[in-house]
């Protein structure tokens, strides 16, 4: 059977990884597919590097509109990433008929329903499993694996620069900013690492897994996003002591009233696999009715780790291509005609437990009253943890852990707290959730 010809748009990191796997592993990848995947045109702006990376191997241009215009190409890879050119150039691609693999989390996240639409009416393949967690086979668990299953949620450690700076703060102590600049030194971050560290990489990925988990449209806008910018060593410090780690979580939850949809930094039981998840590493948590919970462990970025996805993609292309696209399974886990309407709930409207960390003045009745407004605001205390303060200062740091209550409960009891003439520092607040 004649091989696949493949059109890869952008040669970077994955870009590299896939050509190289591709051609170290291909009879491998051959006997899996049941016929040849060739990278056969490269599009990337810095021709001349693109050429000492595939050398006579394939045909390197400047322009991707010329890998889509090649009536030789039967699948188009996008690794350019973002939402501009990448979006037209998959629209332009599904429009001439062709298959797309994508690892742009961003773009599906934000234009997945326009782009499932179009491919869906010209009958192609738009595939991503690279888009979520590196090389975990996460989208394909979570499209097929689990069908049989009533997923109630997914708690991912989702993005590897916020996981590796906060293994290192709990392990040296070092404040957020040495570590980020450590993370930029060794490449785990860019130079401007916003979309890792405000937390909008994972909620790209949080929005992709909650729709194939729920049937829902990808909907990027309602998630509820906060990075870790402003964690302090001596909060890290202080959940270990009370048994708990700090972890970046993207997570989604089937509620009453519709889907939870954030990312935020969480306390995690020690105890808990994905507690002890550690550097760049990524982790997936699965809650489903049937199996259980369910744990997806690997490496969520890098050369390779993606490319065995990207190449994942591709193998899955070449199999289902000359299926009938009402057989194949559907882009977001779910007929298109079954898609749900839940909404995604606010905010305010979700229900957990917190960790509440105030620097307070060292004398009586301060537990009283903060305890108090706690309970006017129907938020039981689980635990408490008072440091006794350092000899000649008058004020000293009192941790309180909550039982679950309303986010709004929360945020009234914490505005009312903080006008206390007690409380003597902005009081930090942490989402605690146990994971079980």
């Amino acid at each position: 059977m004649k091989p696949i010809q493949v059109g890869l748009l952008g040669i970077g990191t994955v870009g590299r990884g896939t050509f190289e796997v591709l051609a170290r592993n291909h009879e491998e990848i051959e006997r899996r597919a049941g016929r040849g995947i060739r990278i056969t045109k490269v599009a990337d702006l810095d021709v001349e590097r693109a050429r000492q990376i595939v050398g006579s191997h394939a045909t390197v241009v400047a322009n991707g509109f010329d890998v889509i215009n090649d009536p030789e190409i039967d699948v188009v890879v996008e690794l350019i990433g973002g939402y501009g050119i990448a979006k037209e150039l998959i629209l332009k691609a599904i429009a001439a008929g062709k298959h797309v693999v994508t690892a742009n989390k961003a773009l599906i996240a934000v234009h997945g329903t326009e782009i499932f639409a179009a491919a869906s009416k010209a009958g192609v393949i738009v595939a991503f499993e690279a888009a979520v967690a590196g090389g975990i086979p996460i989208i394909k668990a979570l499209r097929e694996g689990l069908t049989a299953n009533r997923i109630q949620w997914i708690a991912g450690i989702i993005n590897g620069t916020t996981n590796f700076i906060l293994s290192e703060m709990r392990d040296k102590g070092l404040s957020f900013e040495n570590v980020l600049a450590q993370a930029q030194a060794l490449g785990y971050a860019e130079a401007d690492p916003t979309f890792d560290i405000e937390g909008i990489d994972a909620a790209h990925k949080a929005t992709i897994m909650s729709a194939l988990a729920f049937g829902i449209p990808v909907q990027f806008d309602k998630a509820f996003v906060q990075g870790i910018t402003q964690l302090q060593p001596q909060d890290i410090r202080y959940a270990e002591q009370l048994g708990y780690r700090i972890k970046l979580l993207g997570i989604t939850k089937r509620v009453g009233s519709g889907v939870e949809l954030r990312v935020h930094p969480c306390l995690v039981p020690s105890k808990c696999l994905i507690a002890n998840v550690e550097g760049a590493m990524n982790a997936v948590m699965v809650h489903a009715d049937a199996v259980g919970t369910t744990l997806y462990y690997g490496k969520g970025a890098g050369s390779e780790p993606t490319a065995s996805a990207v190449i994942a993609d591709l193998v899955d292309i070449a199999r289902l291509s000359s299926v009938d696209a009402k057989h194949r399974v559907p882009f977001l886990a779910f007929q298109s005609d079954q898609m749900s309407d839940l909404p995604v709930v606010p905010m305010s409207a979700v229900v957990t437990s917190y960790y509440l960390r105030m620097r307070v003045a060292d004398q009586a009745g301060v537990l009283a009253r903060v305890t108090g407004l706690l309970a006017h605001h129907d938020i039981s205390i689980d635990a408490v943890l008072q440091r006794a303060a350092v000899e000649g200062e008058s004020q000293t740091d009192l941790i309180i852990l909550t039982h679950d209550c309303l986010e709004s409960n929360m945020a009234q009891a914490l505005s009312e707290m903080q006008s206390d003439t007690s409380v003597l520092a902005p009081i930090v607040q942490i989402r605690k959730e146990e994971l079980s």
